[in-house]
């Protein structure tokens, strides 16, 4: 058995004295992140959060947050983490929808989120969790006062772990259950395929809140150290890979598109690093290359989804990496599957396809999670005999590599953050002047991918991008908004009405490689 409670842990048995977490002016070695996950852990129990219970969390990467997990973990509690990047309404709906009893806030969210609370009446605690705001509790108060003695919780390792949310095709966030097994199941592999000595370390880039929490995982459990960004900022990622000597990085390709143009990159001695990873949105190929020669570092790209809790269904080793010449082409292949699972190809009836043919990427595993939280009719939809039926598009080649070709749901991939087109059009309909609108993915230099709206006026109605623009910012997180609004007399249909949203997909994308990452 193996829990996310194990990992601190076995880290203070193991690896003591080396250095576990850093994050600003935080150093924690092994042993002393067990025993403020501890402390945490036996503070939560005090405050009445019991085995199942939700702990909701908002807010950017920190030490604290990353400790959350781990004291969730030992008491069998579930950690819910929220997008710090939604709007009101979306982060009550969630925090509603998850049944969290219990609400930590992060740096610069405390009075934003506790300004929520009465809409939120299944919270009975709001914890701050890194500073102290007025009379709320203070996470560091309770860890000060708590124990550090191990609690004594049976936890399983298929007990539910973390209770993720992701985009909705029906408009609504809907909760992704993973288990323990299911998120160590991924980390292990990874770990097995891309070996870590102890003490060596990964600038740990991406959200917390999402399943790219899975480097901070790997590390820890093999006695690495996690350096901790508080949001992608160019200057400090590359400050801390230089000065923590960083051999591991796994960011979105934007991130590694700015790096790349950012003019103080010279300044920085990152000959330490060895392996950059991927994964989330397109890379364009040319974009890549340049990354390989610029960073002299080993690339890996990794294709998954929050389903499968952060574990890789294909990747793409640094071997296949090849700059020119034959095996060039897979650079815009997702790689094979990963030492965790299985990948197929099918037709709309279920058959298995030859390679080279297009269908329905599906996948099993271990790390494939237990299902939609309170929605069995979707969990029934798109888990089957064991098969993750992604939604998205592929091929295999016959050596086994997969290319992704789109998505079934039309979903967006903009700086790594998904977002469903039925979404933001439910807004966009909203406003009186608009007619018709689709919301398609759009080729974007700084984004890989951006939220492009198409809207037919109603007669005789005006407005200008900005202010479609503006009124979705009232309703949506940020990222979700359209970056682009064109104006069209009209949008194509089928006979039967319904828009053709490929074909207006299609008017952006003509000329470009693929429209998938």
């Amino acid at each position: 058995m193996y829990t996310l409670g194990d990992i601190p842990r076995k880290g203070a048995l193991l690896y003591p004295e080396l250095e576990a977490v850093v994050f600003e002016d935080i150093r924690l070695t092994y042993q002393q992140l067990e025993e403020r996950v501890n402390r945490l852990a036996n503070a939560l129990t005090g405050l009445g959060v019991k085995q199942g219970d939700k702990v909701g969390v908002i807010g950017e990467n920190s030490a604290a947050f990353l400790q959350l997990y781990f004291a969730a973990a030992k008491i069998g509690a579930v950690t819910a983490p929220l997008n710090f990047r939604l709007s009101d309404p979306e982060i009550v709906h969630i925090v509603n929808d998850s049944e969290a009893m219990i609400l930590f806030a992060g740096e610069s969210y405390e009075e934003r989120v506790y300004a929520l609370m009465n809409q939120m009446p299944g919270v009975k605690i709001f914890v701050t969790l890194e500073k102290r705001v007025q009379e709320i509790t203070y996470a560091e108060d309770l860890i000060q006062t708590a124990p550090s003695t191990e609690p004594l919780v049976d936890v399983d390792e298929n007990d539910l772990a973390v209770l993720m949310y992701t985009g909705g095709t029906t408009g609504l966030p809907k909760g992704v259950m993973l288990s323990h097994r299911n998120i160590l199941t991924g980390v292990i592999s990874a770990n097995l395929q891309y070996p870590i000595a102890p003490g060596e370390a990964t600038c740990f880039v991406l959200p917390l809140f999402h399943v790219s929490f899975w480097p901070a995982f790997c590390f820890l459990l093999a006695g690495g150290k996690v350096a901790i960004n508080r949001k992608p900022d160019l200057n400090e990622i590359l400050r801390i890979i230089q000065d923590e000597k960083c051999q591991h990085m796994n960011a979105v390709p934007t991130i590694y598109g700015w790096l790349l143009q950012f003019a103080n990159v010279d300044a920085y001695d990152l000959s330490s690093l060895r392996l950059l990873s991927y994964a989330g949105s397109p890379f364009p190929p040319e974009v890549l290359k340049q990354c390989m020669k610029k960073f002299k570092a080993d690339f890996a790209q990794g294709y998954g989804a929050t389903e499968t809790a952060g574990g890789a269904v294909t990747g793409l080793s640094p071997e296949e990496h090849i700059l020119e010449g034959p095996g060039s082409e897979l650079l815009v292949s997702a790689g094979k599957p990963s030492l965790c699972a299985q990948v197929r190809i099918t037709d709309e009836e279920g058959r298995v396809l030859p390679p080279g043919e297009i269908g329905e990427i599906s996948a099993k595993g271990k790390h494939v999670m237990r299902g939609y939280w309170k929605n069995p009719e979707l969990t029934a939809k798109v888990l089957k005999d064991g098969w993750y039926h992604t939604g998205d598009m592929g091929r295999m080649n016959e050596q086994g590599h997969l290319f992704l070709v789109d998505r079934k749901a039309d979903m967006i991939v903009t700086g790594g953050e998904n977002v469903y087109p039925k979404e933001v059009e439910d807004v966009l309909y909203a406003h009186p002047a608009v007619l018709e609108c689709a919301v398609v993915s759009a080729p974007d230099a700084r984004w890989g991918e951006r939220v492009q709206a198409v809207v037919v006026l109603k007669p005789d109605q005006t407005a200008t991008p900005e202010e479609l623009i503006e009124h979705c910012k009232a309703y949506l997180g940020g990222y979700k908004c359209p970056k682009d609004i064109a104006f069209w007399d009209a949008v194509p249909k089928t006979p039967v009405g319904k828009i053709l949203r490929k074909d207006v997909k299609k008017a952006f994308w003509t000329g470009h490689d693929r429209s998938i990452g």
